[in-house]
């Protein structure tokens, strides 16, 4: 039973080192941004890299209706943020920004958009990015090898 207790703790403990919390915060920081960023892509006119579509101001016109913005400020903005969140987190630069930027995005659509979608999608949101707000990008980062290169 011992040597049971023994090899569980050295399994905790690797699990719970930096190559393994690192690989985690990787793939938490592809799933949080893909989630965002296929957002951010519906927005855009196809075929263009940054053309914002007719249909996406309609939508923050007609169905966002609770955004304390006007359309005209909101719909750029949020298709911005959509775009540029995300990359920087899978880049793992600026990602405790970044996160902390997604995090009030799924606030801010939880309050004035969805407020019954909490339990079903946003909870998930707001938890991969507080992860992400309080731990960081980990080894596998830009901010990790920015931090690498400031010390030397």
């Amino acid at each position: 039973m011992r040597s049971l207790l023994s090899a569980y703790d050295s399994l905790t403990a690797w699990l719970a080192s930096r190559l393994p919390e690192s690989l985690a915060l990787l793939v938490l920081r592809v799933a949080l941004g893909g989630i965002f960023w296929r957002s951010g892509r519906t927005k855009i006119e196809e075929g263009t890299l940054f053309s914002i579509s007719d249909q996406a101001y309609a939508l923050f016109e007609y169905e966002y209706t609770g955004l304390p913005l006007p359309p005209a400020i909101a719909t750029p903005m949020a298709t911005l943020a959509e775009h540029l969140l995300p990359l920087l987190l899978v880049l793992g630069l600026f990602t405790r920004f970044s996160a902390l930027g997604l995090l009030v995005m799924t606030l801010v659509i939880q309050v004035f958009v969805y407020p019954e979608a909490w339990w079903q999608t946003h909870i998930l949101w707001f938890a991969m990015a507080a992860i992400l707000v309080s731990r960081g990008g980990g080894l596998f980062s830009l901010d990790a090898a920015l931090a690498g290169w400031r010390t030397q």
